[in-house]
């Protein structure tokens, strides 16, 4: 008797599995970035200013560690198919609320609609990888982590172009379609599994019901995850006050950041097939924390000196994010395992990183240089490689919670 149904699953249809997590992480950054290039437009129209622009540019991160906290609920309760075909269906209406508002409080509330979906379906994608391609995490998740940034980068290029010719509501309403265009697929794998369930025996249950922050990787790996996504959304909010005011102007300062996004596509493509042949990856680590000391280094120094060699290094350091979404699956035997420590990380990390630009922000002003912000920036990389190195080491989450259990 066999009893391996996850091989024979993701064998019989791996191109409708691969399409929905595909078209599924192409749509989890299209609310965030189609959105900030037109706040100062919407403020003008509605009337709100830098306050409520603060409160937009705080919700993605708020909403990812909400909504990353509850997925896993229900995930347990629907599946991971029809948890990720709920999160997009909310994405789309979010979209469309939102390219519909005619008041602030519209907007707000379909912003947080469509991040809802969206922070969902960051948690969801892991379990899904690791139920149909248990053998292949390393080349699926580089698949879906280069999707997840083409989606980021993206909108960002086409706000404004899309809003001067066709309005502001087409430009973020456009998004809803690519939203849309993940459902079909979604749909088809749920109804497969439905009847793959009806069709097989009832899969025992799993030996231990844990709770990840019990665990040494639960925690490790949240922090991981949440120091770098702490960097990464302080240096995307104040890489453009940092260029400006060492002389360059704001066209040239737009630059440097599309160069240190840019870092996280080749980040994307190949992290994940080089964790996924190491037994402890915690050498990318280490390389990445010494290419954000040494980007962190020269933009305190010299920051026109070779800016785009600093955006390259700052865009190449926060690689530990990849890195952290390849070990979900790596450090996990089952989908359960994977959903539980992927919601657990991203929402407790997500949580961790809306202190960044605030903090960054904060000491700015209250020292008057950029010393102690990029001090910050320094100590949170060094605990990105404390904790990378605790989570890097050949482990699995299903034994930790074995260890955590009561006897």
């Amino acid at each position: 008797m066999s009893s391996r149904p996850a091989p024979s699953l993701h064998r019989h249809r791996p191109w409708l599995a691969l399409a929905a997590i595909v078209l599924t992480a192409v749509n989890l950054r299209t609310a965030v970035t189609s959105i900030t290039p037109l706040l100062a437009g919407l403020g003008a129209q509605f009337g709100f200013g830098a306050t409520m622009t603060g409160v937009f540019g705080m919700l993605p991160t708020a909403a990812f560690a909400l909504f990353g906290v509850l997925t896993p609920r229900v995930i347990a309760r629907l599946g991971a198919e029809r948890t990720a075909l709920l999160a997009m269906a909310v994405a789309v209406s979010g979209l469309l609320l939102r390219a519909s508002a005619d008041s602030t409080t519209l907007l707000l509330l379909g912003s947080v609609v469509a991040l809802a979906g969206m922070g969902s379906g960051n948690v969801v994608i892991p379990p899904l990888v690791k139920r149909y391609f248990p053998e292949r995490i390393g080349a699926v998740s580089a698949l879906y982590l280069t999707a997840l940034q083409l989606g980021t980068m993206t909108p960002a290029l086409a706000a404004v172009p899309l809003a001067s010719a066709a309005g502001w509501r087409v430009s973020l309403g456009i998004w809803s379609l690519l939203a849309l265009a993940a459902i079909l697929p979604l749909w088809l794998l749920q109804r497969q599994s439905r009847r793959d369930a009806l069709q097989q025996p009832p899969a025992p249950p799993p030996a231990v019901n844990g709770k990840v922050w019990r665990t040494r990787l639960g925690w490790s790996m949240t922090l991981m995850f949440g120091m770098t996504s702490l960097v990464s959304y302080a240096m995307f909010t104040w890489l453009p006050s940092i260029m400006t005011e060492a002389g360059a102007d704001a066209a040239f300062g737009g630059v440097v950041v599309a160069v240190f996004s840019a870092m996280g596509l080749f980040a994307a493509l190949a992290v994940p097939a080089i964790a996924s042949r190491l037994r402890n990856p915690f050498v990318l680590v280490a390389c990445c924390w010494l290419l954000s000391l040494a980007a962190y280094a020269g933009l305190y120094l010299a920051p026109m000196r070779a800016p785009l060699l600093w955006a390259v290094l700052m865009g190449l350091g926060p690689s530990t994010f990849p890195l952290a979404l390849t070990l979900i699956n790596l450090r996990t035997r089952s989908a359960g395992g994977s959903a539980a420590l992927s919601g657990f990380m991203q929402g407790t990390g997500y949580a961790l990183a809306c202190a960044g630009p605030l903090l960054f922000g904060v000491l700015r002003q209250h020292s008057g240089g950029w010393a102690a912000p990029f001090a910050l920036l320094a100590g949170a990389s060094t605990v990105v490689l404390v904790a990378g190195w605790l989570a890097c080491r050949p482990q699995q989450l299903e034994d930790q919670w074995l260890q955590a259990t009561p006897k």
